[in-house]
């Protein structure tokens, strides 16, 4: 296939400031408009699993568990999928898992045009689904970098949350339509075509290229090492993670039990269930048009606690309304709150991850949405079999707003300022023979000279360093003074391997060298920070000269 040109300009009049300008770069509105479509099968999909689940098996637990298994692969897979989109050629990885995500929901639309389908079987296609689901949504927010330039980067994400929005809009109404008039078979057909549709926009695409490393490819475990050292030493990841988990485990409630809501409590049918879930898309779109607007008057923090105070409203009408139009009007307060609680989030998570880690970093905030999602739902679903729909959403309610009071401390969008471009100032190490790449540990030592009395705030800004060190890729660190000559200090690092610590050079960050360039400061030697590399004595071989000196860049 000839390649298409894909470097359009954003039209006159849209710029960087523009909620809509991602639109003007036509790869992101030809995937956008895909994923959409697929969406659209997918939300249909999911309703009908719904509505099917309750005629297979009414039990409220057994409904609760259609959601679980959607939410539950994506809590085991997601890590190790954003590994593997770090590792191989996301564009290529998303078409393999969308082909195969199209053959398995065909077969499962022909069980259901046959009926032999039951509840068990329902629920390992449900958990089939997601699990390609789960290798689908890394590299897919991953990708979004090479859609549109950094600047565009929080409208894009927005967007994208407007856009599965927007799905949801349009798919769970539509779904109750098609399920009403010609059957419950078909939202699942639909679903295996609007798989195809995305196939052909990433067959269509030609992503840019990019900077290859001359390195060999990280190894799948070490990469899920690696990502999750990044994510420890990150402080503006963790403070995302945290009030993610505090909402997403009592939010869970309203998804896992809106089937039961509309069957069971306002005593209607599968239009009513589609119906809601639409208002409950429309709400988020007609959300996300102020969002602009709210999230520079109120910041993302007080914007997230207005989501969760709008959710837990939403759960209390719920459990004490029985007027299906008054629960379809709070649904879309329900979808309001939720983007504005997920886009946030979103961005969060997005903004403090480099490219080479980007998809292992949304990954784990993936495990962590859908996990707090899965565990939710079961929670919900066993409390609702033991108390009641109407005390578990309560419970859910009271419990969103406790967590989000706790969970303030911690605040979003830490990484705005941060330039995660790779800085590549740190010269090759010169060593005094070969070294193999899987020769390791290595230790890596930086000897400084500082005056006695600024020794408080070098050590203070050495662990910022520290965090540095670990983000890049080293598994222990530490500082030391010289009790022999005070303000003589020994900073060390350990990596894994040779290789690793050569693709620590690669991954030094603009803002790493702001750090080492303070912590420099500090240095009143005559010449730089002496760095010099050791390597583990090799067991299959003679011992290795030591690598010396690298030029004290470090």
């Amino acid at each position: 296939m000839e390649a298409v040109e894909q470097k359009s300009q954003p039209p006159k009049g849209i710029s960087g400031a523009s909620a809509w300008s991602p639109f003007g770069y036509r790869a992101f509105a030809v995937l956008w408009t895909a994923t959409v479509i697929s969406n659209i099968g997918t939300w249909m999909h999911d309703v009908a699993s719904g509505w099917l689940m309750t005629s297979l098996s009414p039990s409220p637990m057994m409904v609760a568990l259609v959601q679980a298994a959607t939410t539950l692969p994506v809590f085991l897979f997601a890590l190790g999928a954003g590994a593997l989109a770090d590792l191989v050629d996301r564009r290529r990885l998303l078409i393999v898992v969308m082909a195969t995500l199209a053959i398995s929901t065909l077969v499962l639309a022909i069980l259901v045009f046959a009926d032999l389908l039951n509840a068990w079987i329902l629920l390992a296609f449900t958990f089939l689904s997601r699990a390609g689901a789960a290798f689908v949504a890394p590299a897919w927010q991953a990708i979004v970098p090479q859609l549109v330039p950094r600047a565009e980067l929080q409208p894009a994400v927005a967007l994208n949350s407007v856009g599965i929005n927007i799905s949801r809009a349009i798919g769970p109404g539509l779904a109750g339509v098609i399920i009403a008039g010609v059957g419950i078979a078909w939202p699942y057909m639909l679903n295996a075509v609007s798989f195809v549709i995305v196939i052909a926009a990433l067959l269509w695409w030609r992503p840019p290229p990019t900077g290859e490393s001359l390195l060999p490819a990280e190894r799948f475990w070490g990469a899920i090492r690696a990502g999750l050292r990044y994510a420890r030493s990150s402080g503006p990841l963790r403070a995302t993670l945290i009030p993610a988990v505090a909402f997403f485990l009592f939010a869970s409630a309203y998804w896992a039990l809106l089937p039961l809501i509309a069957r069971q409590e306002l005593g209607d049918g599968p239009e009513l269930y589609g119906i809601m879930l639409g208002a409950v898309g429309f709400g988020a779109v007609g959300g996300a048009l102020f969002l602009p607007k709210l999230r520079k008057l109120l910041g993302a923090d007080a914007l997230v606690a207005a989501g969760t105070a709008g959710t837990a409203l939403v759960l209390i009408v719920f459990a004490v309304v029985r007027v299906p139009a008054a629960a379809t009007a709070v649904s879309l307060i329900a979808g309001a709150s939720w983007i504005a609680v997920l886009s946030s989030l979103n961005v969060s998570a997005q903004i403090p991850l480099p490219d080479w880690v980007r998809a292992r970093g949304l990954s784990l905030f993936i495990t962590i949405f859908f996990g707090s999602m899965t565990l939710g739902s079961m929670i919900w679903g066993q409390v609702a079999s033991m108390l009641g729909v109407p005390a578990a959403l309560l419970i859910a309610a009271a419990g969103a707003v406790v967590c989000a009071a706790l969970s303030w401390p911690f605040k979003l969008q830490q990484g705005a300022g941060l330039d995660l471009s790779p800085s590549m100032h740190w010269p090759a190490p010169i060593v005094a023979d070969d070294v193999r790449h899987d020769r390791g540990p290595v230790m890596i030592t930086v000897e400084y000279q500082i005056d006695p009395a600024r020794a408080a705030p070098f050590v203070s800004l050495m662990h910022d360093l520290k965090a540095a060190r670990r983000r890049d890729g080293a598994y222990a660190w530490g500082l030391f003074e010289d009790v022999a000559a005070p303000g003589r200090y020994f900073e060390y690092f350990l990596e894994e391997s040779w290789v690793a610590h050569l693709r620590h050079h690669e991954r030094v960050t603009e803002t790493d060298r702001a750090i080492q360039k303070e912590v420099h400061a500090f240095h009143v030697g005559e010449e730089a920070p002496k760095v010099t590399h050791y390597l583990a004595p090799d067991p299959n071989g003679p011992p290795a000269a030591a690598p010396i000196d690298d030029g004290g860049l470090k």
